[in-house]
Parts: C-alpha cells; structure tokens; sequence
C-alpha cells in the first residue's frame, strides 16, 4: 500500500458506520446525522446498504473466534446499514469520542450523551462503528466505498474543503466545495 503524502493540516478521514438497529429507527438515524453535522464533520461520502454475511465475516475476521464474532455477524447482516467517510482535523479519535465506549453500560455511566451513551441498546446493538487507526479508516473505507480513491480525494477535494467555502447538500447528503456547483465529486 502506498503512502499518501498529506499536508500537517490536512483533514484526517475516517469510516463511521450507522447499525441496523439505528438505521431501522428513522428518528434515531436522524438524531446521529445531524450529531455528526453539529460536531463540524465534513460528509465526505455517504451510502446505504444491506450487507452480506460473508462481507461481515470477512469484515470482522480479526474477531474471529471470539465470543461475540457470530452474533456481530449476524447482526451486522440483519438490516440496512448507513456507511460515511468523514473528515475532520482529527476525524478517528474525534469520531470514536462522540461514540463513547463500545460498551452500553460503560456509555451510560461515563459518557451518557456520547452517541452510545444514548441510544445503544447492547454491546453489539451499540448503534455506530468507528475506526480505530489511520491504517484501518484506509482498509474500511476501501470496504465500503471501493471506488473511492484516498490519494486522489488528498490531492484533488481535501484543500477545496480545508479551505472552504464548503456548503452541505441535504438531497445528496454530502459536504462539498462552494466553486463546483453542489455537483460534489466526480
């Protein structure tokens, strides 16, 4: 894999994941939208799916063997899901805050307006998915969204957002460059 060379200022880009048991509530898959809005994330791309068992699978492979492995599978594999690549000035960590911790209950008594701390229901029904490095934000953004391109997003859209103007499309649901038009990317 090849390094993509970035500017110190630049934006840093994540995956966050909406769950089945968030995007199967339209009022709740709401309320995170618009967290994500108000936290000042740029919506890089964005995309609903159903997701086979064996793109779970293969997914989560580095959870194999574990307690949990089979019922996240399944459950990942149980309903539609809503993929986004986001970008801010610290976009993994920053994401993985506003989720609060993985488990339910830890949520609820330590960070209880997290988005977990809210609306998780279990440890596996925990309502988001972040990635945790900039090496995996690479791998599972190629996951969900193969026919982006990281290197030609650094070159080509990541100044014209850090610099702005940047305007946000309700139709499409995106963040993009006041100068193209609202036609967003290529």
């Amino acid at each position: 894999m090849t390094s993509i060379l970035r500017s110190p200022q630049a934006l840093q880009l994540t995956l966050a994941l909406i769950k089945p048991d968030a995007v199967a509530h339209p009022l709740i898959l709401e309320a995170v939208h618009q967290q994500i809005l108000s936290n000042k994330f740029l919506i890089v791309r964005m995309r609903e799916l159903l997701w086979r068992k064996e793109d779970c699978q293969k997914f989560y492979q580095e959870h194999e063997g574990r307690f949990f492995y089979q019922r996240l599978v399944e459950f990942m594999a149980s309903g539609p899901i809503r993929a986004y690549i986001l970008a801010h000035k610290d976009a993994i960590q920053f994401w993985r805050t506003l989720m609060g911790p993985t488990r339910v209950f830890r949520a609820r008594y330590v960070a209880p307006d997290s988005i977990r701390g809210s609306f998780g229901l279990t440890d596996t029904r925990n309502t988001t998915h972040g990635s945790d490095s900039v090496v995996s934000a690479s791998r599972e953004i190629a996951a969900f969204f193969p026919d982006f391109s990281e290197q030609r997003w650094y070159e080509e859209e990541e100044p014209q957002l850090r610099y702005g103007p940047v305007c946000y499309s309700p139709e499409g649901g995106i963040h993009y460059a006041a100068g193209t038009g609202g036609l967003g990317p290529a």
